[in-house]
């Protein structure tokens, strides 16, 4: 989640790419439950993870509206990127997606039906932490399809507002993230910059415990517009003109790996594993799903041009 607005994202079509057999796909051993309470709504909420097919991907149900059908979290579902990233339309809609897909892409869990009985999944405490260990608690199991890669041959960039996002070619099979983060001179959140390597390990060590943060004036108009009214700054990393409120810093530099997080449970929504270098200037949602999209697109062209 990303509680800093950031404008709209300018559309580019991603260069030649490269399609490539990838690792065996995965689903969890058996079903998993999460109960919380919604960042968003403050409503009590429950989410469960579900074994899925081969090729199904991760889609999202919402048990709580009659008639929904699965919502897939691909990016040609994504309604909305204002804050976070939102899928599906009308009542049959779910927000707040990239904190729960970020768990399931780093934990590397490939195809999962997730119900959940309202609007947004349990907020917990602002990451990705708990969902991972239920993740890595149930075991996946291997199934027979192949997950399908994309290997770059050229850099692909989207831009807006001095916020950039690329993604370049590189050797071996993971994706590697870049983020630095900067918010100005007179910003209370100092500038920070991180490189990580994403692996499950890595995911759950190093990421999955940083918390969705905001600035304290952000947090009292959103309040003011019903959004988190049930927070405080106790619950949700809240910084003020002085620095952080009521409230410790897990990582020195965690708001620059919340973005990661955020980034790789947004690219998640393409469907397919990346392998290549992410680097990210300031930017959050709009970016992030405008790079998904680019990316699908290519991965798409490539595929019928092969046949």
């Amino acid at each position: 989640m990303n509680l800093l607005q950031t404008s709209p994202a300018t559309r580019v079509e991603a260069p030649l790419t490269r399609k490539a057999g990838g690792r065996r796909q995965r689903t969890l051993a058996h079903p998993a439950d999460v109960h919380g309470v919604g960042m968003v709504t403050g409503k009590k909420v429950k989410l469960t993870f579900r074994p899925a097919t081969p090729d199904s991907g991760v889609a999202f149900l919402r048990t709580d509206v009659p008639g929904a059908t699965p919502i897939p979290a691909r990016v040609e579902s994504v309604t909305g990127t204002a804050r976070r990233t939102t899928l599906g339309s009308g009542p049959n809609q779910v927000t707040l997606v990239e904190h729960v897909l970020a768990a399931l892409s780093g934990m590397r869990v490939d195809n999962c039906l997730v119900e959940i009985d309202g609007p947004e999944p349990p907020g917990l405490d602002g990451s990705s932490e708990e969902y991972a260990n239920i993740l890595l608690g149930v075991g996946t199991v291997l199934q027979p399809a192949r997950r399908s890669r994309l290997t770059l041959t050229e850099p692909v960039t989207v831009s807006r507002d001095g916020a950039t996002l690329s993604i370049y070619p590189r050797e071996g099979e993971d994706l590697v993230v870049s983020y630095l983060l900067d918010y100005g001179p007179v910003s209370p959140i100092a500038p920070q910059s991180l490189t990580q390597v994403i692996t499950p390990d890595r995911f759950r060590q190093e990421l999955a415990r940083c918390r969705t943060y905001v600035l304290e004036h952000e947090a009292l108009e959103l309040q003011r517009q019903g959004v988190g009214r049930h927070l405080k700054p106790s619950e949700v990393l809240v910084f003020g003109p002085k620095g952080l409120i009521d409230n410790r810093l897990r990582f020195a530099d965690e708001p620059a790996r919340h973005k990661i997080l955020d980034l790789v449970g947004d690219l998640a929504l393409c469907g397919f594993d990346l392998v290549g270098h992410v680097v990210a200037y300031r930017s959050g949602h709009p970016l992030n799903v405008e790079l998904a999209r680019s990316l699908t697109r290519a991965f798409q062209r490539e595929s019928s041009r092969r046949g």
